[in-house]
């Protein structure tokens, strides 16, 4: 049959049908997954198309996934981090859903401050075992959509379900259903999906999902998930791996729109944030991401590296207030006490901040040189030069400058006597075998010492 794709406004085939294949015999892709090698990637050159979505958004599964390898937040701490999330996202959503587990008297207490506030963004959901009770505690917390777990891979049907295809695919459809009669939308995590059989469970699967869906005119979303980190963002990459077939094909063949289409990644391979993005480019509207990517294992998608990528594709922020990702790296490190790796980018004490006295040289002629963009501007995050045996005195002088927030005539430069003194000083002491950079304070304490007038005690 053909038929004229809305999408791409072209003629299409539409004789695609993919049936459950209920294989006696888990398919674990032992050719791919070796357990005892790495992952390999393979490769059928086969492309599918771009086609990113009108809208594209991020979705937050910190208070979720987040709070699964970590202390669990406070009450007071993840409504602060809500609002903080609320801010950054600004007045169009693009931050648009938050997810939050809501088991325990803590749970439902936080959800309802968090509701108190009468945020518009962002919403919020749940997610829930795929049980009947389970749906009506989220309606009485006036709950409007929940996350549910559809485990997608052979490796959890078979060998932690102890299910078949046929059985779990019954199951996963009854709990839909379930929430159809709760009046709750569903969002389906469809967990370890680069694992999956795609022609023989996860379409089949979806497409009965589709088809629950029109019956019932309730939505039915759909959320990719790469549980383990195995998902690949290069093209002409073979299922199970390609995050482009996955996201492509199950528009292509199942009919899901991007509105409905979500993925969640995460970071054991170091491709979370490519593979977010890959999914943008592929059609999927939403990624869901955490608050400095922190999750199971390695870690989600850091949300706010998903902030200015979608700045990157769409050449626009559409409202989203990038200063408070310091904000919010600020309240991890000094109320939640949270130790974020200092090279981390955008909210790493090192992320805009150089040693070398070649780079301050060049920071001090022109800051583009050695600055990725104005991080004082986007992120209210000057760059910086840290004190060591190799900053030079370019480095001392740029410090300087940027500490005391020195401007026109009142710059200093290399050949300033205060500049050469301190720089002898700091060579004195690595010269003694000193091994950590000199801190702020003895910096200070030095310059008062050499000249009180302009650097008196700050």
């Amino acid at each position: 049959m053909l038929k004229r794709s809305d999408k791409t406004n072209l003629l299409e085939q539409h004789s695609y049908v993919y049936d459950l294949q209920d294989v006696a015999t888990p398919n674990l892709y032992t050719e791919i997954y070796d357990y005892a090698e790495i992952p390999k990637v393979p490769f059928n050159h086969r492309r599918v198309p771009l086609g990113m979505a009108d809208e594209i958004w991020i979705t937050d599964t910190s208070f979720r996934d987040g709070q699964q390898s970590r202390t669990p937040y406070t009450v007071q701490e993840i409504a602060d981090l809500f609002r903080l999330l609320s801010r950054l996202g600004g007045e169009n959503g693009i931050i648009r859903q938050t997810e939050f587990f809501a088991y325990s008297k803590k749970d439902r207490e936080a959800i309802e401050k968090c509701q108190s506030m009468d945020l518009k963004f962002p919403e919020i959901t749940t997610w829930i075992r795929a049980k009947k009770e389970d749906f009506a505690l989220v309606k009485s917390l006036g709950i409007k959509e929940t996350g549910i777990l559809v485990s997608a891979s052979d490796y959890h049907i078979f060998k932690k379900l102890g299910l078949t295809r046929k059985q779990a695919l019954d199951k996963y459809v009854g709990a839909v259903k379930d929430s159809f009669d709760a009046g709750i939308i569903p969002r389906c995590h469809l967990e370890d999906i680069t694992r999956a059989d795609f022609y023989g469970f996860v379409l089949p699967f979806v497409n009965e999902l589709q088809r629950v869906s029109d019956e019932a005119g309730i939505p039915v979303k759909i959320r990719a998930c790469d549980t383990m980190g195995y998902g690949v963002p290069f093209a002409e990459v073979a299922l199970p791996r390609s995050v482009a077939g996955i996201i492509y094909g199950i528009q292509h063949y199942s009919g899901i729109s991007s509105d409905r289409l979500e993925w969640h990644g995460h970071n054991d391979f170091h491709k979370a944030v490519a593979n977010a993005t890959t999914a943008w480019l592929y059609g999927a509207s939403g990624v869901n991401c955490s608050m400095l990517g922190i999750g199971e294992r390695t870690g989600n998608i850091p949300l706010e590296a998903m902030v200015l990528e979608y700045a990157s594709l769409r050449g626009s922020l559409d409202g989203m207030d990038t200063t408070v990702i310091t904000e919010i790296a600020d309240y991890y490190r000094d109320v939640i006490g949270f130790d974020i790796p200092p090279m981390m980018p955008y909210v790493g004490s090192s992320f805009n901040v150089t040693r070398a006295g070649i780079h301050a040289d060049g920071l001090m002629k022109d800051e583009r040189i050695y600055n990725i963009f104005d991080t004082k501007k986007i992120l209210n995050k000057s760059a910086g030069v840290m004190l060591g045996p190799n900053s030079g005195l370019a480095g001392v002088a740029y410090w300087i400058n940027g500490h005391y927030g020195f401007k026109g005539d009142e710059l200093v430069m290399k050949g300033d006597d205060a500049v050469i003194e301190l720089k002898n000083r700091i060579d004195a002491i690595y010269e003694d075998g000193r091994v950590s950079v000199v801190s702020e304070e003895e910096l200070e304490t030095m310059l008062s010492e050499i000249d009180p007038a302009r650097f008196g005690k700050k």
